[in-house]
């Protein structure tokens, strides 16, 4: 099979200069599926960061609640959410090019017409394209650890991403996060708790139960074997 570096590749991910970026963009190798993708799907799936504020019922030709994820991966879980949620429309974003090659492959594929795709940077989406007070749900699933402790300024939950996220939920609009690195639920915990804008579902201080909505990953189901925990915490816009 022939295969070509995400580097080659003439559609680049958007993002905006910063000092610290919670990602690195890794030279991963771009199957041809995934290539051709871009070609067929990504006039249809494809959002821009330069296009400015998103006016979601007119991208989608309806009104409908809005759930917005961040590092979408592979896109499995997101697409089988978009399949099982036909009364939402919802919005991936993800920096990794083949990802996005397989997301929108798989959703052309299926027809899926109650999802949108930005390859750019998060926190630059959220600044300038997604409105205040717009979304009914956040998710950001399995988010890079940066394990080590000289990383952990990279880490993609801190307060200023939490009070930046708050401002595009509704209010009742859930935030929901989840990881398999207890020592980032911990922190993940510690920062949401200390938000005064948001209520935490399961209680002060608590972990949720994983809720119906997000899909177990093959990635998930294999560390429960393996005896890793996950932990999902779920906060209500007050």
């Amino acid at each position: 099979m022939h295969e070509e570096s995400a580097e080659d590749f003439p559609y680049r991910t958007e993002y905006k200069k910063k000092s610290i970026r919670s990602y690195v963009i890794r030279a991963g190798r771009m199957t041809e599926g995934q290539r051709r993708a871009f070609d067929n799907y990504w006039g249809t799936y494809g959002l821009s960061l330069f296009d400015g504020p998103l006016d979601a019922e007119q991208v989608f030709g309806r009104e409908a609640p809005l759930v917005l994820e961040i590092g979408f991966g592979m896109g499995d879980s997101l697409l089988a959410m978009a399949e099982a949620e036909p009364d939402k429309d919802f919005i991936g974003i993800e920096v990794h090019p083949p990802g996005v090659g397989r997301l929108i492959n798989n959703a052309g594929k299926a027809g899926i017409g109650n999802l949108r795709v930005y390859m750019a940077d998060a926190v630059d989406v959220l600044n300038d394209c997604i409105p205040d007070a717009s979304l009914d749900r956040f998710q950001l699933y399995f988010p890079d650890p940066w394990h080590k402790k000289k990383h952990h300024k990279r880490r993609i939950v801190q307060p200023e991403f939490v009070r930046l996220l708050c401002s595009k939920l509704k209010a009742g609009g859930l935030m929901h996060l989840a990881t398999d690195w207890e020592n980032y639920a911990e922190h993940m915990l510690e920062v949401l708790e200390a938000e005064p804008a948001l209520e935490n579902t399961a209680g002060a201080g608590q972990y949720a139960p994983r809720p119906e909505f997000r899909p177990e990953t093959k990635f998930e189901r294999r560390g429960q074997r393996l005896g890793h925990g996950v932990w999902d915490l779920l906060y209500r816009r007050r």
